[in-house]
């Protein structure tokens, strides 16, 4: 690891606290290859400076990451976004309904699901309401509520009591950050509790985050996980960044970043192609749709 100054290093703790949360000091310690005593030192020089908060053990920033807005993040790490939405909508069945969250990802999913046959799609994102708005063969639900400007979603009570009465084959919601032991960071309550009840009405429950979200913690509000869950990235994901999730059992799907076309055995098949894969032993096998390693603890 190459050194940095102090003066190097104290900015990039501060950069760092803004963009994940709290920080230990061991956290600190073990990022940045110093002692945690060189750690207290910088955490008080940057109290004293008001850069930095001090907590039990650690510190945080003084102010909280900023939400960007949904138009300036969906061309972040875009390829990456596309192919976790190809791939999540290849697990679409015919015959289906699925919910999908408000966010850049899903709506990449939302793209990728127009030529979908005989599927119900509710969604709370106006991106999504958007791309499958002339899809002919997708009964499509709007679960309305109040605008949240920033992530373009609907949020409150109307949409949770939308959801309350209904039930989904597979829900599939973004995240602002994920971790392995809390869950789904967004930025605000109204949204945890959202994605908590969509968790809840659905069968299967998959997390679409493109690898530079593992681990982040930009904000204090989170949706607590369901016991089985599938977290879906790219090869951008560390194997760092893996392992904590698949050791607490979270199957783990890592896709490769190719902007190739759209894979889905029920998104748009020809006559051959749905003769070829009815002869096929493994055209069920979700698992096959563009993931390039799947992984249970």
């Amino acid at each position: 690891m190459v050194r940095r100054t102090s003066r190097e290093r104290r900015a990039d703790i501060v950069r760092w606290a803004t963009q994940s949360g709290p920080a230990t000091v061991e956290q600190l310690s073990d990022l940045f290859d110093v002692t945690a005593s060189t750690i207290r030192r910088d955490l008080a020089a940057l109290t004293a400076a008001g850069k930095l908060a001090r907590t039990y053990g650690g510190a945080m920033a003084l102010v909280a990451h900023p939400e960007a807005p949904l138009r300036r993040r969906t061309g972040q790490a875009l390829e990456a976004k596309q192919a976790i939405g190809r791939w999540a909508a290849g697990q679409v069945r015919r015959g289906e309904t699925v919910v999908l969250d408000a966010g850049s990802t899903t709506g990449e999913m939302a793209r990728a699901l127009g030529s979908a046959r005989d599927i119900v799609v509710a969604t709370t994102g106006l991106n999504a309401l958007n791309e499958l708005s002339d899809a002919p063969d997708v009964t499509l639900l709007a679960l309305g509520g109040r605008l949240r400007p920033l992530s373009q979603g609907f949020v409150g009570p109307l949409t949770e009591a939308s959801l309350e009465r209904m039930t989904f084959d597979r829900a599939f919601l973004g995240a602002d950050g994920v971790t392995a032991d809390r869950g789904i960071c967004e930025a605000d309550l109204e949204q945890t509790r959202q994605k908590e009840i969509m968790m809840r009405r659905a069968d299967r429950v998959y997390v679409l985050a493109h690898g530079a979200k593992l681990g982040r913690r930009p904000f204090h509000a989170w949706a607590v996980m369901p016991d089985r869950w599938t977290l879906v990235t790219d090869r951008g994901a560390e194997e760092s960044d893996l392992r904590p999730f698949r050791d607490r059992g979270v199957e783990v799907v890592v896709v490769d970043v190719d902007p190739g076309p759209e894979r889905n055995g029920d998104l748009d098949l020809d006559a051959d192609a749905a003769a070829a894969a009815a002869d096929s032993p493994n055209d069920t096998d979700a698992a096959d749709h563009g993931a390039a390693a799947t992984g249970r603890g």
